[in-house]
């Protein structure tokens, strides 16, 4: 079952239409993956620490619908798969059950110099667990 993180839509977010502009809905993403893994036990922060880092390496968002100012939005997130190094989540926006926002999402761990870093167990715990 996706994980679910609800988000309100503010002016800020918003093209002077009243509609959210394309790449907040990545800000949002942003914010349920790490909710999403601190309910699963994975402080992202605490990685940092000890010099664990993850970046995105691929996004391919699908728009299907406008979200406009003052609407309640759900973001869910699901990892899919793990590789050595890599992940795949996918993560959608939905407002009232409808998709607006369909995505697939990489992200690779790596050590402060840049290098390839195998995933933590607990995330390829999670990839299990999610299957």
């Amino acid at each position: 079952m996706p994980h679910r993180y609800t988000v309100k839509v503010y002016y800020e977010d918003t093209d002077a239409g009243g509609v959210v502009y394309y790449a907040n809905y990545l800000r949002y993403m942003e914010r349920a993956r790490t909710e999403y893994f601190l309910e699963h036990g994975i402080n992202i922060p605490e990685f940092h620490g000890n010099g664990v880092f993850f970046v995105v390496t691929r996004l391919e968002a699908t728009y299907r619908r406008p979200a406009r100012l003052g609407e309640t939005l759900d973001v869910t997130s699901k990892l899919l798969e793990t590789k050595t190094v890599k992940a795949t989540l996918r993560q959608q926006v939905l407002r009232e059950g409808e998709l607006l926002v369909d995505a697939l999402l990489g992200f690779a761990c790596i050590d402060k110099s840049g290098k390839p870093l195998r995933l933590p167990a607990a995330i390829e715990a999670l990839a299990a667990a999610e299957a």
